[in-house]
């Protein structure tokens, strides 16, 4: 049931009134109707039909010579991490959000002309920011509306069950009841949540929850923690997600039980299939793990005993930023892999966290979402590196493939000539906004995959040079090289501002950065935005500096 609040209204209005813009609005009808004095409530069954209220009536109605207010109503302790931006320009490009560790982004279907999404942060800190920044936030003559939509992970499961049944008696007992999402247990832990997700064949989640839910109770009960299985994921998909919600250790111990469940399960039905481990991870957070020549994940494997294998990155949509950790090997050997690989993305996670309270936390707030609203016009130039012997796949036959890939990208793409015969690397040029620069460049990563330049297992990892100007490079790399450790940390890329540089005719140096194609472009971002920060200093400088004519000699 989504609940919109009416405010501003005259004590004059009725049921009847309300009803009576509705019909003139064409609107959908309310399922239930409560007026008070001056403010009123109404229930919509249908997020769509409540989205189509807001965007119809708020700010833009009158009733009784008072312009009414229509908004979500969202009691305060449901107001945590979850918000609703409403009147985007629909081209705007929602891959972006693949880039960061915090946003999961879902584009609603919606009868409106602009779009909506729904976005969940990783802190209620940060969705409170975020409304803040993108409230009345202008972009292509479009005025953004943000609001708190209901988290229900946000209160414990009386008030939930209240917020979604309208009340529930605390004397109501009986078997444990699952939260939003079917969660179990008690209410997840605040501080540093870094939550296990795994992945179950759909076939064993009925053992793991048990008859009237007693399994996964005594699961939560006995490892203090919140299990969160979503059931209603991907309907039919042959493996279901679950989040586990606790301390490093109860993780790891409600992971150990649910994989015990899931053995005797197996036992006893006979399957014979293997059951291997299924860690979910944010693609962000999985070079680090990997580590350089993948070290850390070969170390984890010898001193655990397993194999490892991780999804491809070609595996991840925009709605699904997520790698499958795959480990196989025998049921203890497989809990110490995980404690030993849930430690690195934790670390991983933990160090973005303090990187962002410390210096970025506006570009990871909300440019996550719209990285491409600043300077959206302006042409900026990437020079990328690929294999020689990938040219002649990326021209394509009579130049048919880079010809589409530029009109797809809107982008300018040139190959320059090869500076010798025997040379291991072609430099591609691409000209372009920011947003042609994200396709074309992603779409040259995926081609070098398709064609199978790289290995199946091999991440596709390529060098990119942008320039900056030569004021902006000790920026760059930061006191002590603070900056640019902070950079390859948060991104997973290598980025290298060579010294001893001579600056060009435009006065500017080139900054390498290597990775892959997520990596490089996270990186590119935040470099691109610390250049416009010392962009803006030094016209404020020259601006302040500035001798008025009337004061001149």
């Amino acid at each position: 049931m989504n609940k919109l609040y009416v405010g501003n209204l005259s004590p004059s209005v009725t049921v009847e009134d309300l009803k009576q813009l509705f019909a003139e609005r064409k609107l959908p009808v309310a399922d239930q109707v409560s007026l008070k004095s001056g403010y009123g409530f109404l229930a919509f069954p249908d997020q769509n039909a409540a989205i189509k209220v807001i965007e119809t009536l708020s700010g833009k109605a009158e009733l009784y010579g008072k312009v009414i207010e229509v908004d979500y109503s969202v009691p305060k302790k449901l107001r945590s991490r979850k918000i609703q931006i409403r009147n985007i320009p629909p081209h705007l490009q929602w891959e972006v959000s693949c880039f960061f560790v915090y946003v999961y982004v879902c584009v609603l279907n919606t009868d409106t002309e602009t779009a909506v999404v729904n976005v969940t942060y990783a802190t209620k800190e940060e969705a409170k920011v975020a409304i803040e920044k993108l409230t009345g936030h202008q972009f292509d003559d479009c005025s953004f509306n943000v609001s708190y939509i209901m988290d229900m992970d946000a209160a414990p499961p009386v008030q939930v069950a209240r917020a979604r049944r309208g009340g529930r008696s605390s004397r109501d007992q009986g078997a444990p009841q699952p939260g939003p999402s079917g969660g179990f247990g008690a209410p997840r832990p605040r501080q540093n949540d870094f939550p296990l997700r795994i992945l179950v064949p759909t076939q064993f989640v009925g053992a793991i929850i048990g008859k009237e839910g007693l399994t996964i109770k005594n699961v939560t009960k006995q490892t203090q923690s919140k299990v969160d299985i979503h059931r209603k994921e991907n309907a039919g998909a042959a493996e279901k997600p679950i989040t586990i919600h606790s301390t490093p250790e109860g993780c790891s111990s409600a992971c150990r039980m649910i994989l015990d469940i899931m053995q005797k399960e197996a036992n006893e039905t006979k399957t014979t299939e293997d059951i291997p481990l299924k860690i979910l991870a944010h693609n962000s957070l999985v070079g680090r793990l990997i580590g350089k020549e993948g070290r850390n994940l070969k170390k984890i494997e010898e001193e655990t005993g397993t194999k490892i294998t991780i999804s491809s990155l070609h595996d991840l949509t925009i709605y699904n930023p997520e790698r499958t950790i795959t480990v196989r090997g025998i049921l203890e050997e497989c809990c110490k892999a995980e404690a030993e690989i849930t430690k690195k993305l934790r670390e991983a996670y933990e160090n973005d966290i303090a990187a962002i309270n410390v210096s970025l936390s506006p570009v990871v707030f909300f440019v996550c979402l719209f990285v491409f609203q600043q300077q959206a016009t302006e042409q900026e130039v990437a020079y990328l590196f690929i294999p020689t012997q990938a040219v002649g796949a990326l021209i394509g036959k009579k130049g048919q493939h880079i010809k589409q890939l530029a009109h797809f990208a809107g982008a300018s793409i040139k190959i320059a000539p090869a500076e010798s015969p025997d040379v291991t690397e072609r430099m591609v040029i691409i000209t372009g906004t920011p947003e042609a620069q994200f396709k074309a460049q992603g779409r040259i990563f995926g081609k070098l995959k398709e064609e199978n330049f790289f290995s199946a297992k091999e991440e596709v990892k390529l060098e990119t040079h942008i320039k900056v100007p030569s004021t902006a490079a000790g920026r760059v790399i930061g006191k002590g090289g603070k900056t640019v450790n902070e950079l390859q940390s948060l991104t997973s890329a290598d980025v290298i501002v060579p010294r001893d540089q001579t600056p060009d005719e435009n006065d500017e140096v080139f900054v390498k950065i290597c990775g892959h194609f997520y990596a490089s472009q996270n990186a590119q971002r935040r470099i691109r935005e610390i250049i416009q920060q010392v962009k803006q200093q030094e016209q404020k400088h020259q601006q302040g500096g500035a001798v008025s004519p009337h004061h001149s000699k």
